[in-house]
């Protein structure tokens, strides 16, 4: 079991360097998707907690 895990790790990783390397603009577009998904939720949770302070 820890070897599967150790090598679908190492596709992942060959696969997000291929990403980088083939289309370096698409990888940053997902990138930036990826940053603006984790602070609009962090937002989310700000505001909620706001809402429960009031």
């Amino acid at each position: 079991m820890a070897q599967a895990r150790k090598v679908a790790l190492y596709a992942v990783g060959v696969f997000v360097l291929y990403t980088i390397i083939t289309s370096p603009s698409r990888a940053a577009d997902l990138v930036q998707v990826g940053f603006e998904g984790i602070s609009s939720a962090a937002q989310g949770v700000g505001e909620f907690m706001t809402e429960l302070i009031n």
